[in-house]
Formats: C-alpha cells, structure tokens, sequence
C-alpha cells in the first residue's frame, strides 16, 4: 500500500507536499524535474546547503530574497563578491544569516567560475543512476537519504574544491533536480517531469 495521499484536488501526491500550498506548487512543478545549466544547478546547490539543519518550507519561501542577495546565483557575479559584500549578506533578513553558508557560497562560486561552461552541468550529472535499476518507492520509508551515488558525487565535489556538500546535501541535490525520481509511484506527478 502506497503512502501517497489525495490532495484538496483529489490528486494523490508525496504526503511531505500537502502541508502548505508552496509545497504543493513546488513538488507538483519543480521537485524531481530535471535542471540543467551551470547557474541553475549552482542556485539548487546552494539552496540545499543552506537547508541543512533547517526545513526546506523555510528556503522555499525565502528564495525570492536568495536570488536577490546572490545576483540570481549567476555563478560569474558572486565569484566577484568582497567581504563587504559577506558582511551585506549577514544583516540581509530575506536569506538564512548563516556566517559559514555565506562564505561557502562565494567561494564555491569563485571555484565554479574557473570550470568550463557546462561542465558543472555535465559533472553533477554524471552521477544520475540508471532510472531503470531504481524501482518507484511506494512508502517514504523507500526513499533513501544517502545513496551510493550521492556519497560518490560528494566527495567529487569537495575534491574538487566545493564546500558545504555532505552525501545528504548531495542527495537532496539529485532529487530536487530530477537525477533520481523519487516521486512515489502512485504520486500523480511522478511522470510528468
């Protein structure tokens, strides 16, 4: 028995979605669709990682002021930022005020911004499972929070000079940006990324 549940549409979906309508529009039009390009997956990767400790309803619906704060997370502008600009970001009450976040933001980007155009794309993508080997999870219980894969796409990246990436940050990373599929099977989005 699946643990998919009806929402007010009738709709059955993920139960972690029904809380609150920015979960329902996230899971139904974002969650576990794919994203590609550098900036976009840079923007999800650092989302993830100020998430940890927190509850992701909490970034959601601080995004608006993410995007404002880091230039759209346009890899290119914050590899520019100063500690004046840090220090703006620490008093900025539209993100998560998180002193070490911050700083892993900006040097992450300051990393990435000497990668090839695509090739943080094509990096984190080259850790997608083969959907086929995964069968759809009809419990939550199914849906792992680390995988071998997301402990082989952290350590990649720290090897490669990104900071605040752990095996859950990276799995988090792979589900929001549709490398896994990890909508249960009865959740009437799962097909539709």
């Amino acid at each position: 028995m699946s643990d998919a549940l009806a929402g007010a549409d009738g709709l059955l979906r993920c139960p972690w979605a029904l809380s609150t309508e920015d979960y329902v529009a996230y899971h139904d039009e974002e969650w576990g669709r794919p994203v590609r390009g550098d900036d976009a997956l840079y923007e999800r990767l650092c989302l993830e990682a100020f998430q940890s400790g927190l509850s992701w309803i909490t970034i959601l619906r601080r995004r608006p002021g993410f995007r404002a704060a880091f230039a759209d997370f346009e890899i290119a502008k914050v590899a520019t930022f100063t500690e004046a600009d840090e220090e703006r970001l620490l008093a900025d009450p539209g993100i998560i005020r998180n002193g070490a976040k911050i700083r892993a933001t900006v040097a992450n980007a300051r990393v990435l911004a000497a990668w090839a155009p695509g090739e943080l794309d094509e990096f984190v993508w080259s850790f997608a499972p083969d959907h086929t080997s995964r069968p759809a999870p009809e419990k939550l219980s199914d849906v792992p929070a680390v995988t071998d894969e997301s402990t082989a796409l952290s350590k990649a990246l720290k090897k490669r000079g990104i900071r605040f990436v752990g095996p859950t940050t990276a799995y988090a990373l792979m589900q929001a940006c549709g490398l896994v599929n990890d909508h249960l099977a009865d959740c009437a989005v799962r097909d539709a990324g």
